[in-house]
Protein backbone atom coordinates (compact mmCIF):
# COMPACT_ATOMS: atom_id res chain seq x y z
CA UNK A 1 0.00 0.00 0.00
CA UNK A 2 1.01 3.16 -0.88
CA UNK A 3 1.51 5.89 2.05
CA UNK A 4 2.57 8.94 0.13
CA UNK A 5 1.20 12.24 0.97
CA UNK A 6 1.09 12.59 -2.93
CA UNK A 7 -1.13 9.52 -3.43
CA UNK A 8 -3.70 9.61 -1.05
CA UNK A 9 -4.00 13.05 -2.11
CA UNK A 10 -4.74 12.10 -5.71
CA UNK A 11 -6.82 9.61 -4.67
CA UNK A 12 -9.05 11.92 -2.82
CA UNK A 13 -9.27 13.91 -5.19
CA UNK A 14 -10.53 11.05 -7.50
CA UNK A 15 -13.18 9.76 -4.73
CA UNK A 16 -13.98 13.03 -3.82
CA UNK A 17 -15.81 13.81 -7.62
CA UNK A 18 -19.22 11.99 -6.87
CA UNK A 19 -19.70 14.59 -3.35
CA UNK A 20 -18.40 17.66 -5.78
CA UNK A 21 -21.16 16.84 -8.60
CA UNK A 22 -23.72 16.44 -5.72
CA UNK A 23 -22.91 19.44 -3.92
CA UNK A 24 -22.73 21.42 -7.08
CA UNK A 25 -26.86 20.36 -7.00
CA UNK A 26 -27.63 20.91 -3.33
CA UNK A 27 -26.06 24.18 -2.92
CA UNK A 28 -27.70 25.67 -6.07
CA UNK A 29 -30.76 25.22 -4.11
CA UNK A 30 -29.48 27.08 -1.33
CA UNK A 31 -28.11 29.96 -3.50
CA UNK A 32 -31.62 30.28 -3.93
CA UNK A 33 -32.37 30.39 -0.21
CA UNK A 34 -29.52 32.87 -0.07
CA UNK A 35 -31.00 35.27 -2.55
CA UNK A 36 -34.38 35.09 -1.01
CA UNK A 37 -32.57 36.42 1.94
CA UNK A 38 -31.32 39.63 -0.72
CA UNK A 39 -27.67 38.04 0.01
CA UNK A 40 -25.63 38.97 -2.65
CA UNK A 41 -24.11 35.99 -5.15
CA UNK A 42 -20.50 36.82 -3.42
CA UNK A 43 -21.76 36.61 0.46
CA UNK A 44 -23.35 33.37 -0.38
CA UNK A 45 -20.07 31.83 -1.45
CA UNK A 46 -18.83 32.86 1.36
CA UNK A 47 -21.14 30.87 3.53
CA UNK A 48 -20.70 28.29 1.57
CA UNK A 49 -16.55 28.48 2.54
CA UNK A 50 -17.45 29.02 6.32
CA UNK A 51 -20.33 26.44 6.38
CA UNK A 52 -20.23 23.04 4.46
CA UNK A 53 -23.70 21.94 5.93
CA UNK A 54 -26.67 22.25 4.09
CA UNK A 55 -28.91 22.35 6.96
CA UNK A 56 -26.91 24.32 8.74
CA UNK A 57 -26.82 26.90 5.77
CA UNK A 58 -30.51 26.82 5.36
CA UNK A 59 -31.54 27.63 8.72
CA UNK A 60 -28.74 30.79 8.75
CA UNK A 61 -30.43 32.11 5.59
CA UNK A 62 -33.54 31.76 6.84
CA UNK A 63 -32.55 33.50 10.30
CA UNK A 64 -31.13 36.48 8.39
CA UNK A 65 -34.08 36.84 6.26
CA UNK A 66 -36.02 36.93 9.49
CA UNK A 67 -33.37 39.70 10.78
CA UNK A 68 -32.74 37.03 13.78
CA UNK A 69 -29.89 38.55 15.90
CA UNK A 70 -26.17 37.23 16.17
CA UNK A 71 -27.27 35.41 18.92
CA UNK A 72 -30.14 33.47 17.73
CA UNK A 73 -27.75 32.63 14.59
CA UNK A 74 -25.47 31.19 16.18
CA UNK A 75 -27.27 28.98 19.07
CA UNK A 76 -29.40 27.58 15.88
CA UNK A 77 -26.26 26.58 13.85
CA UNK A 78 -24.35 25.06 16.99
CA UNK A 79 -28.09 23.04 17.61
CA UNK A 80 -28.04 21.76 13.90
CA UNK A 81 -24.76 21.66 13.55
CA UNK A 82 -23.92 19.53 16.49
CA UNK A 83 -23.73 16.07 15.03
CA UNK A 84 -20.73 17.14 13.48
CA UNK A 85 -19.24 16.27 17.39
CA UNK A 86 -19.90 12.80 17.03
CA UNK A 87 -18.28 12.66 13.76
CA UNK A 88 -15.32 14.53 14.30
CA UNK A 89 -14.98 11.93 17.98
CA UNK A 90 -15.01 9.12 15.71
CA UNK A 91 -12.42 10.48 12.83
CA UNK A 92 -10.26 11.44 15.55
CA UNK A 93 -9.32 7.75 16.71
CA UNK A 94 -8.52 7.11 13.48
CA UNK A 95 -5.89 10.02 13.53
CA UNK A 96 -1.74 9.26 14.34
CA UNK A 97 -0.98 10.49 18.04
CA UNK A 98 1.63 12.24 16.39
CA UNK A 99 -0.54 14.34 14.00
CA UNK A 100 0.42 17.97 13.93
CA UNK A 101 -2.44 20.40 15.32
CA UNK A 102 -3.10 22.67 12.66
CA UNK A 103 -4.06 19.21 10.07
CA UNK A 104 -6.51 18.45 12.78
CA UNK A 105 -7.84 22.06 12.86
CA UNK A 106 -8.09 22.13 9.14
CA UNK A 107 -9.67 18.88 8.82
CA UNK A 108 -12.30 19.84 11.52
CA UNK A 109 -13.75 22.38 8.55
CA UNK A 110 -13.98 19.82 6.28
CA UNK A 111 -15.99 17.35 8.52
CA UNK A 112 -19.70 16.85 6.66
CA UNK A 113 -21.82 13.63 6.06
CA UNK A 114 -20.39 12.87 2.69
CA UNK A 115 -16.77 13.49 3.66
CA UNK A 116 -16.98 11.57 7.06
CA UNK A 117 -18.37 8.67 5.24
CA UNK A 118 -15.35 8.19 2.72
CA UNK A 119 -12.82 9.16 5.28
CA UNK A 120 -14.36 6.84 8.19
CA UNK A 121 -14.17 3.66 6.09
CA UNK A 122 -10.64 3.66 5.35
CA UNK A 123 -9.09 0.83 6.74
CA UNK A 124 -6.23 2.11 7.98
CA UNK A 125 -4.99 5.20 10.32
CA UNK A 126 -6.82 8.22 8.32
CA UNK A 127 -4.00 10.41 6.04
CA UNK A 128 -4.91 13.66 6.02
CA UNK A 129 -3.59 14.10 2.41
CA UNK A 130 -7.00 11.95 1.78
CA UNK A 131 -9.35 14.38 3.26
CA UNK A 132 -7.28 17.68 1.53
CA UNK A 133 -7.63 15.72 -1.58
CA UNK A 134 -11.47 15.10 -1.02
CA UNK A 135 -12.13 18.96 0.13
CA UNK A 136 -10.11 20.28 -2.81
CA UNK A 137 -12.81 19.20 -5.42
CA UNK A 138 -15.80 19.09 -3.34
CA UNK A 139 -15.80 22.09 -1.22
CA UNK A 140 -15.63 24.34 -4.89
CA UNK A 141 -18.62 22.66 -6.22
CA UNK A 142 -20.54 23.17 -2.64
CA UNK A 143 -19.13 27.13 -2.77
CA UNK A 144 -19.77 27.78 -6.84
CA UNK A 145 -22.89 25.91 -6.93
CA UNK A 146 -23.98 28.25 -3.87
CA UNK A 147 -22.70 31.49 -6.02
CA UNK A 148 -24.58 30.01 -9.48
CA UNK A 149 -28.21 29.56 -7.34
CA UNK A 150 -27.92 33.14 -6.43
CA UNK A 151 -27.17 34.17 -9.39
CA UNK A 152 -29.50 32.31 -11.41
CA UNK A 153 -32.34 32.28 -8.60
CA UNK A 154 -35.07 29.99 -9.74
CA UNK A 155 -34.56 29.62 -13.58
CA UNK A 156 -33.90 25.68 -13.43
CA UNK A 157 -37.24 23.65 -11.86
CA UNK A 158 -36.70 22.40 -8.33
CA UNK A 159 -37.69 19.06 -9.52
CA UNK A 160 -34.06 19.23 -12.04
CA UNK A 161 -32.25 20.04 -9.19
CA UNK A 162 -33.84 17.62 -7.09
CA UNK A 163 -32.84 14.84 -9.37
CA UNK A 164 -29.31 15.85 -9.66
CA UNK A 165 -28.85 15.61 -5.94
CA UNK A 166 -29.69 11.53 -5.91
CA UNK A 167 -26.08 11.34 -6.80
CA UNK A 168 -25.07 11.77 -3.64
CA UNK A 169 -27.72 8.99 -1.76
CA UNK A 170 -25.60 6.90 -4.44
CA UNK A 171 -22.65 7.74 -3.43
CA UNK A 172 -23.48 6.78 0.45
CA UNK A 173 -24.65 2.92 -0.35
CA UNK A 174 -21.84 2.63 -1.82
CA UNK A 175 -19.98 3.69 1.28
CA UNK A 176 -22.08 1.04 3.14
CA UNK A 177 -22.52 -1.72 1.06
CA UNK A 178 -19.31 -3.46 0.89
CA UNK A 179 -18.38 -3.25 4.24
CA UNK A 180 -21.91 -4.68 5.01
CA UNK A 181 -20.93 -7.38 2.81
CA UNK A 182 -18.22 -8.38 4.53
CA UNK A 183 -19.40 -8.16 8.12
CA UNK A 184 -22.73 -8.99 9.60
CA UNK A 185 -22.85 -6.91 12.20
CA UNK A 186 -22.32 -3.98 10.21
CA UNK A 187 -24.91 -5.06 8.07
CA UNK A 188 -27.28 -5.67 10.94
CA UNK A 189 -26.50 -2.34 12.68
CA UNK A 190 -27.36 -0.02 8.65
CA UNK A 191 -31.19 -2.05 8.71
CA UNK A 192 -31.49 -1.35 12.28
CA UNK A 193 -30.20 2.32 11.98
CA UNK A 194 -32.58 2.64 7.92
CA UNK A 195 -35.77 1.17 10.16
CA UNK A 196 -35.17 3.15 13.59
CA UNK A 197 -34.82 6.23 11.43
CA UNK A 198 -38.29 5.61 9.45
CA UNK A 199 -39.93 4.93 12.60
CA UNK A 200 -38.46 8.24 14.28
CA UNK A 201 -39.36 10.64 11.50
CA UNK A 202 -43.23 9.16 11.79
CA UNK A 203 -43.79 8.56 15.21
CA UNK A 204 -45.98 11.07 17.21
CA UNK A 205 -43.97 12.19 19.81
CA UNK A 206 -40.03 11.86 18.32
CA UNK A 207 -41.17 13.69 15.16
CA UNK A 208 -41.43 16.77 16.22
CA UNK A 209 -37.76 16.86 17.23
CA UNK A 210 -35.35 18.61 15.26
CA UNK A 211 -33.91 16.05 12.54
CA UNK A 212 -30.15 16.86 13.52
CA UNK A 213 -30.97 15.90 17.14
CA UNK A 214 -32.88 12.74 16.31
CA UNK A 215 -29.89 12.11 14.40
CA UNK A 216 -27.94 12.81 17.16
CA UNK A 217 -29.47 10.85 19.49
CA UNK A 218 -29.65 7.47 17.27
CA UNK A 219 -26.35 7.94 16.68
CA UNK A 220 -25.37 7.47 20.32
CA UNK A 221 -27.83 4.57 21.08
CA UNK A 222 -27.09 3.05 18.59
CA UNK A 223 -23.11 3.12 18.13
CA UNK A 224 -22.95 2.77 22.17
CA UNK A 225 -25.47 -0.47 22.05
CA UNK A 226 -23.19 -2.02 19.27
CA UNK A 227 -20.21 -0.99 20.90
CA UNK A 228 -21.14 -2.81 24.20
CA UNK A 229 -22.56 -5.86 22.78
CA UNK A 230 -19.70 -6.35 19.68
CA UNK A 231 -16.73 -4.98 21.13
CA UNK A 232 -13.97 -4.36 18.50
CA UNK A 233 -10.13 -5.46 19.44
CA UNK A 234 -7.86 -2.90 18.28
CA UNK A 235 -4.51 -4.54 17.12
CA UNK A 236 -1.64 -3.43 18.74
CA UNK A 237 1.83 -2.99 16.90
Amino acid sequence: MNNSNLYWFRKGLNNGIPIALGYLAVSFTLGIAAKNAELTAFQGALASITCHASAGEFAGFTCIAALSTYAEIAIMELIINARYFLMSCSLSQKLDSGMKFFHRLIMGLFVTDEIFGLTVSVPEKLNPFYMYGIAAIASPGWVIGTYLGVLFGNILPVSVVSALSVGLYGMFIAIIIPPSRKNKVIAGLVAVSMTLSCIVSYAPVVRNIASGTRIIILTVVISLTAAILFPVKESRS
